[in-house]
Formats: C-alpha cells, sequence, structure tokens
C-alpha cells in the first residue's frame, strides 16, 4: 500500500534554520551517523517558510497590494462623498464597509483563500474600526484629536486579532495601542516625569503581554517583546537627560497605568515562575527599569552644563551603564527567544543613547573637531564591548537554545 500520500505537509521554518539543519544533516551523513536515505527523509520534513521561488513572493506581494488597493480604493469612493451625505448616511456607509472587510476576510480564510489576500482584508478591516470610531465620534460632536478615540481603535484591533488570531490587525491594535498608552496620561498634565512612568510601565505591561502570549497566541509575543524593549530604552533614554525632573502631576491615566502594571506583572510572574524558560525574568527585569528610570529622573543635577560637575558626572555614568546592562539583557533574551531584532534595537538605541550622552557631558568640556574624535573613540568602544557581549552571550546560551545561537550556527 502507498503511504507517500499520506504523509503530512512539510513543517515551515525560517531559511536560516533549514540551512543549518542541511548543513547538519550532511556532516552526520559524510561522519556515517546516517545514510543518504535517512538524510533525504529528514531534510524532506522541513520547507522555508513561505514558499522558496521568487513568482512565489512575487506573486503573495502583488495578492496582498491588489487587496489593499481594493480597500482603500472604495474607502476612498466614500470618503470623497461624504459631504454629500447626512452624518447618518456616512455613518452607515462605513459601517458597511468595515463590515465587509470583516467577514470578507474570516470567508476568504475559512475558504482557504491565499494568506496574503486574507491578510489585505483583515488589515482594511483593522483600519475600518478606526473609521467607525471616528465617524461616531463626528457625528456626536465629539473632537476627533482625543486619544481616547486612538485607545477605544486599538482595543477593536486587538480584539480582532486575538479572535481570529491573524497578523495584520495585531500590528494595527499594537501601534495605536503604543501611541494611545503614551498619549493618554500627558493629554491634560504632560510631565517629563510623567513620561518616564508611563514609557516603564508600558514596559512592564508589554513585556508581560508578551510572557502571557506565550501559552495564549504565541506569534504575537515577538511584538509585545518587541515594544517592551523599545519603552524601556526610551524610558531610560529620557530619564538620563540631566534636570529631567520637573515635577509630577499625577493623573488618573498614569494612576490607572501603574496599577495595570502592576497586576499584569504579578499575574505574569506567577504563571511563569514555573516555566523552564525562565519567562518570569522579562516583567521583573521591566520592573527594576522602571525603578531605575525614575532614580534617575529624580536625580537632581540642575540644568546649567556649562560646568559638569561630580553630581552630573555621577549621574551620566551611572545612566551609561544601566543602558549597557539593558542592551546587554536584550542581547541575553534575543539568544534566548532567537528574536533578532531586540538586538537591533538595542544596537540602535544605544548609539543614539551614546551620542546624547557624549554631547550632553563632553560638549562644555571640549569642542569642535576633538569632540568628535572622543564620540568615535566612544562608539569604538561601545561597539566592541556589545559586539564582545553578544558573542558571550550566545557562547554562553548555546547549550539552552541549541541552533539559535551564533556558535550553533557555525557548527
Amino acid at each position: 500500500m502507498d503511504t507517500t500520500s499520506h504523509a503530512s505537509a512539510p513543517r515551515e521554518v525560517s531559511r536560516q534554520r533549514l540551512d543549518w539543519l542541511r548543513a547538519e544533516v550532511a556532516d552526520w551523513q559524510a561522519s556515517g551517523v546516517i545514510d543518504a536515505t535517512q538524510a533525504q527523509t529528514i531534510t524532506g520534513r522541513y520547507d522555508v517558510r513561505g514558499g522558496s521561488s521568487a513568482s512565489s513572493v512575487l506573486g503573495r506581494l502583488m495578492l496582498l497590494l491588489g487587496g489593499a488597493f481594493v480597500g482603500v480604493g472604495l474607502i476612498w469612493l466614500v470618503a470623497a462623498n461624504l459631504d454629500e451625505l447626512s452624518p447618518m448616511t456616512r455613518f452607515v456607509a462605513v459601517v458597511a464597509l468595515w463590515l465587509a472587510f470583516l467577514i470578507g476576510g474570516e470567508v476568504l480564510a475559512a475558504r482557504s483563500a491565499s494568506a496574503p489576500l486574507v491578510g489585505a482584508i483583515r488589515l482594511l478591516a483593522a483600519l475600518g474600526i478606526g473609521a467607525v470610531i471616528m465617524q461616531a465620534a463626528q457625528s456626536l460632536q465629539v473632537p476627533a484629536y482625543e486619544p481616547t478615540l486612538v485607545g477605544l481603535w486599538s482595543l477593536g484591533a486587538l480584539l480582532h486579532a486575538h479572535l481570529t488570531k491573524s497578523t495584520m490587525p495585531f500590528l494595527v491594535g499594537l501601534g495605536t495601542g503604543v501611541q494611545w498608552w503614551i498619549w493618554q496620561p500627558l493629554w491634560t498634565e504632560g510631565s517629563a516625569m510623567g513620561a518616564v512612568i508611563s514609557l516603564g510601565a508600558g514596559a512592564v505591561v508589554a513585556a508581560s503581554l508578551a510572557v502571557l502570549s506565550d501559552g495564549w497566541v504565541r506569534s504575537f509575543a515577538w511584538g509585545w517583546r518587541l515594544v517592551a524593549a523599545a519603552l524601556a530604552l526610551a524610558a531610560l533614554f529620557v530619564a538620563a537627560i540631566p534636570g529631567i525632573y520637573d515635577g509630577l502631576d499625577w493623573s488618573l491615566w498614569l494612576i490607572v497605568e501603574l496599577i495595570a502594571a502592576v497586576l499584569l506583572g504579578v499575574v505574569a510572574v506567577a504563571l511563569a515562575v514555573r516555566r523552564p524558560d525562565h519567562a518570569w525574568i522579562e516583567p521583573v527585569g521591566a520592573f527594576v527599569v522602571l525603578a531605575a528610570a525614575v532614580l534617575l529622573a529624580l536625580w537632581d543635577t540642575g540644568t546649567d552644563i556649562s560646568d559638569v560637575g561630580p553630581s552630573q558626572w555621577a549621574h551620566a555614568v551611572l545612566s551609561v551603564v544601566a543602558y549597557v546592562a539593558l542592551a546587554v539583557a536584550l542581547l541575553a533574551l534575543d539568544v534566548l527567544r532567537e528574536h533578532r531584532a531586540l538586538s537591533w534595537v538595542a544596537m540602535a538605541a544605544l548609539v543614539a543613547f551614546t551620542t546624547f550622552q557624549s554631547f550632553a557631558v563632553f560638549a562644555p568640556i571640549v569642542t569642535g573637531a576633538l569632540l568628535f574624535v572622543v564620540l568615535g573613540v566612544v562608539f569604538l568602544g561601545t561597539g566592541l564591548l556589545f559586539d564582545r557581549a553578544r558573542r558571550r552571550v550566545a557562547k554562553t546560551l548555546d547549550p539552552v537554545t541549541g541552533p539559535g545561537s551564533d556558535e550553533g550556527v557555525q557548527r
């Protein structure tokens, strides 16, 4: 009986991982561990995620662009004639478009339509949620430029994403959610200290949601981790600015954000404390960053940088140490979770932070061409330390993560 037709479909993996596997299988075959038939059987169980041919990629791209253009064109046709419609007719038209995209995307998904086409329709549905909310606000004479509307948009998009487990609505909800999180507490009584607390609390929430997503919708965890890293780096960056503390105007939303961070952090740690991947470290680390950022922001060094004193030097040194420690921690997380974007974000933020601190601390002492020489030396030293730390972390954690580390790939 021929059983080949009943064989399961190849498992999709990244090209890098498949290249590593093929190299390992070739080494096993050369060493006599397996024969050619076994080698072909092993490699045949895996395929490149998303297809490997250029024509396949081009076809997916054209489907994605085609779906997006059709949807945007329909919205444009309605928007161009909104002035001629009554408020109720406009609202009904926008809701009808949103429902058409929402239902159409799920019908296409149920019929196993092309993934890029389904993704494009779901993207338009997620954008349509925002259009419905804005149009409803306009009909009710609510100001359109309020953070609450963006928060509702994010909530709707994230609900859509989790119900359908789709990436495009998740990205829309993630982007609008971060915007709302930072904007809402600073809407009425904004302060630099409030921004530091909001950014740090956001890092805790995002890190906690990443840990929770590992056991719920695992494909969303990477987005939350990336947001957590960006917000943590931003919190330390703002807190390290000399003389940043200008008082703190507590607002209801800032208190709500802190309470949400504590509650989600405690839940995430409690659920992850027994996990073998030590995921509880992520929300705990975010709490540490929040505390460090608040302490740095409260450190009053004065706003006059014409004469750098011991207090300003100590503040700058501790800020750099904290920032480098966070960057190295993100490197370790990259190796553990195989999330290369974390390293790129950490490196870019470290370069920006080093540049800012160099001008803030060294500029009053050395000027002109000498400043750029000093800055270049700082960059070289930071780059060497960063690369050395990356290699050391990858080498140390390689036995745990297997082929995800640099050494594992090179073997």
